[in-house]
């Protein structure tokens, strides 16, 4: 675990040693206030709650976590510095491992900066805070689920923009799984067994009921068991790369 917090803390700070991770930042906030006060329709709703910042964070996700994750691993096979990381006292898990929880910590405190909006609705209002702190780790555990998925894409190719875009794909595709009109065209010609699972795969299907706040047990493990899947997935790419 020391090894896996010396990776992660280096891979840490070394997002702050460019002003892409600022802009980053910058843009998060920016695009969730938008989709809070203004599409959101947050003072025409005329309640004091973070429904529509939470109900349009899956798809702000979307486009901006493979952003991040797309030279997790693309711009070390590029450069290549894999090789050199790869001769550290490090296992391949905890590289894997310490690159994610690094991307994981800063997703954390771009999410962590909007509190502002944690502090209007209080000020406009008395919101159900319990409500709003299960929505907010909702949004960790999903952010985690992008992040993984982006991960394991970053490994396979040296092209950033290769992974950024197939990154939103499968992380749109995440999310539209649970959308009636996708289900709809598999009920046409699939088993009812198969619809489900595909409707079970929903990003926003397990998010919307943390949302609500109530974190159910198959949420957690649905986000945690996705996370698992693709960080094992990504070790199993490094190391085909390696071998080849």
């Amino acid at each position: 675990m020391s090894r896996v917090g010396t990776l992660m803390g280096r891979e840490f700070r070394g997002y702050f040693a460019t002003p892409v991770a600022y802009v980053f930042i910058v843009i998060f906030l920016f695009l969730t206030g938008i989709f809070t006060f203004y599409i959101g329709n947050f003072y025409e709703r005329n309640q004091a709650d973070l429904e529509p910042f939470f109900r349009y964070l899956p798809w702000l996700y979307m486009l901006l976590i493979p952003a991040i994750s797309m030279r997790l691993w693309s711009e070390e096979r590029k450069s290549g510095t894999i090789e050199l990381l790869m001769t550290l006292p490090l296992s391949l898990a905890d590289a894997v491992i310490g690159k994610f929880l690094a991307a994981w910590a800063f997703t954390a405190l771009a999410l962590a900066l909007t509190f502002p909006l944690w502090l209007t609705v209080n000020y406009l209002g008395s919101p159900d805070n319990r409500v709003i702190a299960a929505g907010y780790i909702g949004s960790l555990l999903m952010a985690g689920g992008f992040l993984a998925i982006g991960s394991c894409i970053s490994a396979l190719t040296k092209n950033q923009v290769i992974a950024f875009v197939t990154s939103f794909v499968i992380c749109f595709a995440f999310n539209l799984s649970g959308f009636p009109i996708v289900l709809d065209f598999f009920r046409a010609w699939a088993p009812q067994a198969l619809v489900d699972a595909i409707s079970s795969f929903s990003f926003l299907t397990h998010f919307s009921s943390i949302q609500k706040g109530v974190i159910d047990l198959r949420d957690v493990v649905f986000f945690s068991s996705l996370i698992a899947f693709f960080l094992y997935a990504n070790m199993l790419a490094i190391d085909a790369k390696k071998s080849s």
